[in-house]
This record gives structure tokens, sequence and C-alpha cells, in this order.
């Protein structure tokens, strides 16, 4: 088991929030540290939009509080009120990741009105002390790099894909270990579209930089689409490729070309990563390779129309799968060419 970042920053977190709180003097610095907590997120953007919508919500928490305390009291059953009108004015104001966080400076604000004003201030910058301090290990402390986490997820998964499809038609594997591995492959599609995500919501201030960075997204997204193309090309030969009785052209045909398909996209990573020869390509397979798959199906005889329906599907679910690496092929080149075009440019200069 390893120790991420983010769960290392959280333990930091809360330490330096229990060292300001005890610094300035605060008398609940256990309230700092608890705050710490809830703020610290997986990318330093979540994380500002979290302080900003904490901030919010719990100073709007504070103030309900403090009236509520005036108004009806702070027996249980007020509080209780009091934390039930926050929920849903929390849900009202689409902050419901700040939930939490709000009940608890509402519940130790109405606790503290008994104790005296000052404490219940106490209490509301112990909550700010833990946010700034969780945002501040955020951005200093190893900060998260997105986009080298995917790109290192995008080559496991490929691998993993290109397993899986080899052996979909040979049938080699266990059926054990084949549901393991593409129980495996799905959840890291999962993460991916996460890492994507967070990668994709990092804010650049350069304008040129903005421009590179939206260029760049559009290449991952068709990493990202490659691979669920194939994971549908794997679900279509799962689902239809053994209910039905093919002939031996047409399976030899159906295997080379899941094999030309699998060294293509793990040609087309290499390309990315810088690993091939100058002037080298990525082999894509003839294109004459699927119009072949459907003119072998249309030799079968027409009474046979629900097997020629199956294999309709997985003939479509290789083109699919060929296509999104023709068009990721494509956007790699265009990227590569103005990347190498602009060092060409700082050279000259």
């Amino acid at each position: 088991m390893t120790i991420g970042a983010r769960v290392l920053k959280t333990g930091l977190a809360v330490a330096v929030a229990l060292w300001l709180g005890q610094l300035v003097g605060l008398e609940s610095p256990l309230i700092a540290a608890i705050s710490a907590i809830f703020t610290i997120q997986p990318s330093i953007y979540r994380s500002w939009m979290q302080v900003l919508e904490q901030v919010q919500s719990n100073v709007l928490g504070a103030i309900i509080a403090i009236g509520a305390v005036f108004l009806i009291g702070n027996t249980p059953i007020s509080v209780g009120l009091v934390c039930i009108g926050v929920i849903l004015l929390c849900i009202r104001l689409k902050t419901e990741d700040t939930i939490a966080l709000t009940l608890v400076t509402v519940v130790v604000i109405m606790e503290a009105q008994g104790q005296g004003w000052m404490l219940a201030w106490d209490r509301l910058a112990a909550i700010l002390t833990g946010m700034v301090s969780a945002f501040a290990v955020n951005v200093i402390i190893a900060p998260p790099r997105h986009r080298n986490r995917f790109l290192k997820h995008i080559e496991e998964a490929q691998a993993q894909l290109s397993r899986l499809l080899r052996t979909a038609v040979s049938n080699e594997l266990k059926e054990s270990v084949y549901r393991v591995e593409q129980n495996h492959l799905k959840s890291k599609l999962r993460k991916l579209d996460e890492f994507y995500d967070l990668f994709a919501e990092e804010r650049v201030w350069r304008k040129n930089s903005r421009l590179k960075r939206a260029r760049l997204l559009i290449v991952y997204k068709g990493m990202l689409t490659s691979l669920e193309r194939g994971l549908s090309l794997i679900d279509a030969v799962e689902d239809h490729y053994w209910g039905v009785s093919t002939t031996q052209a047409w399976n030899r045909l159906i295997d080379r070309q899941i094999e030309a398909l699998c060294g293509y996209h793990e040609q087309l990573l290499w390309k990315w990563e810088g690993k091939m020869k100058p002037g080298a390509s990525a082999a894509a397979p003839p294109p004459e390779a699927s119009i072949l798959l459907s003119e072998l199906i249309g030799e079968r005889s027409d009474e046979d129309m629900i097997a020629r329906a199956r294999l309709l599907v997985i003939t479509s679910a290789v083109y699919t799968y060929e296509e999104s690496l023709r068009r990721l092929d494509k956007l790699m080149e265009q990227w590569l060419q103005r990347e190498e075009g602009t060092e060409q440019a700082e050279e000259a200069e």
C-alpha cells in the first residue's frame, strides 16, 4: 500500500493548522484542524474554490447561528432546527460540499454563545485558520501534477486494453482472469476521466499558454476516446462473437485486424512519448481490412440474419476503434509539428 501526496498533505495541513492555532492563541485549535481536513482537495483549483465556498457558507452559517441564539436560544432542539435550515440553504445555494463544515460552524458557535461572544468569534477564526492552512499546504507542498499521472495511466490502460483485445477472440485467458483484467481496465478508465477533469480545471493565465493547453486537452481527449472505443470493441466481441458460428476466413481477418489495431495504438503512444526514430510513423492498418470484414459477412446466407447482425455489430466496433485511432494520429501529428515549429522559431531568435 502506497501513501499518496494527498494523504501526506492532509496530515501536514492538520499539523500546520494546530500550530497556527496555538501560535495566535486560539481557544480551540482542534476546530482549525477539522477545518483543514475538509478543505484539502485533489487540485489547486478545487482547493481554491473550496476555500471560497467554505468562507461564504461558514460566514453565512455563523450569522445564522448568532441570530438564532437571540431568537430561539441554544437548546438542543433549536440547534437541530437551525442545522436543518442551514442544510436546506446550502442545497439551495448549490454548495452541498460545504454542508459538513458549515454545520460544524453552526454547532460550535451556538454552543459557545452561552460562554460569551469572544469564544464564538474565536471558533469562527479557528475554522478560517484551518481553511487557509490547508490551501497553503496544497499550493506549496507537492502541487498536483495531473498531466504526468494522466499519461502514466493512459500507458497502463493501453497495455491492459491490448492484452484483453488480443485474447478476446482467441479466448486464451481463464474466465476469472479475464474478468479481473476487464474490471481493472474499466476502473482505470474512470480514474482517467477524473484526472482529465482535474487537469482541465486548472487555470492558466497567459493567453499563449491557454491556447497551447486547449490543444493539448484535445489530444488527451482523443487518447481517452480511443481507449473507450477499444473497450466497446471488447464488449461487442464478448456479447456477439460467441453467439454465432463464424467462417475461418472471417476469424483470421478479425484476429489480424485486432492485432494490427493494438500495434497501431501502442505505436501512437510511442510517438507521443518521443520513443520512435525521427521520420518514423505509426503503422496504421490498411482501411480495406474493415471493408473486407463486411464483405465476408455479406456472403453468409440470408436466412442467418441474426448471425449477420451480430457480426456487423463487431465490425462496426472495429471500424469505430480504428477511426478513433486515425483521428488521434492526426491530432498528435498536428501537435508535434506545432511544437517542433515553436522550438525552431525559438532557436532562430
